[in-house]
């Protein structure tokens, strides 16, 4: 089945929400509150880390990644993504009741880290064009342990991030025919370099250092392979 392994990623996604919600039921309030730092100081090292191999590449654009950040991130406040997603996740924790954590921001947090990065991307094109899922059940493991932690920490909302991981990985792989030519090494590499500080700006959310609205800047995802695939087209 073409969708085997985004369906598996998403099952472990799920099922490591629910086993980080049984756990965190037995953790005292310092427990959590240092579990909360060491998930943010370790996403931040991730982000910068997945940030900094895409720049110190000889090949990397480091004007793209820069208009990026800055034309997403104003085309995401003036679309208002953040506020529409806080708004969600409140709709959503009123329904369920208090004590489910931050929904929004786990909401966010979860789909940014499941979704951004060279395994999502490569994983989908495989299942898609070669009906071999290894790269995503590999994911699979990575991002269900990640679940258990991220739900201890921030709750219930890491649970709906599987629906993105649906829509994302299956539509790359139902579309992989056409997706995959323009999905270069290149592109990757520009994708992950912006996502990865993204990834960056939510350890700086966890730890409460900075706020940033990191969901306003999912717009500049898009930029570079639109950008590139223009290039390309114009022969430049």
């Amino acid at each position: 089945m073409v969708l085997s392994g985004t369906i598996v990623n998403a099952l472990a996604i799920s099922g490591g929400t629910l086993a980080g919600l049984f756990f965190k039921r037995g953790f005292k309030e310092n427990i959590r509150e240092i579990t909360n730092q060491g998930l943010g100081l370790s996403v931040m090292f991730i982000g910068i880390s997945t940030t900094l191999s895409g720049l110190l590449n000889p090949a990397s654009k480091p004007i793209l990644f820069i208009i990026s950040l800055v034309l997403g991130g104003i085309l995401g406040e003036m679309m208002r993504i953040e506020s529409h997603l806080e708004h969600l996740g409140d709709r959503l924790k009123e329904r369920m009741g208090e004590g489910h954590g931050r929904v929004s921001e786990a909401f966010v947090t979860a789909t940014l880290i499941y979704c951004v990065g060279s395994m999502a991307i490569l994983g989908s094109l495989q299942s898609g064009l070669h009906d071999s899922h290894e790269i995503l059940y590999a994911k699979s493991i990575l991002d269900g342990i990640c679940s258990v932690i991220l739900a201890s920490t921030l709750g219930i909302g890491v649970l709906f991030s599987a629906i993105p991981v649906l829509i994302y990985q299956g539509g790359m792989t139902l579309l992989a025919s056409f997706i995959g030519p323009y999905a270069t090494d290149e592109i990757i590499r520009e994708i992950s370099t912006v996502g990865g500080i993204l990834i960056f700006g939510i350890g700086l959310n966890l730890l409460e250092i900075r706020r940033i609205r990191t969901g306003n800047f999912l717009p500049a995802l898009l930029i570079p392979p639109l950008w590139l695939i223009l290039m390309h087209q114009l022969g430049r």
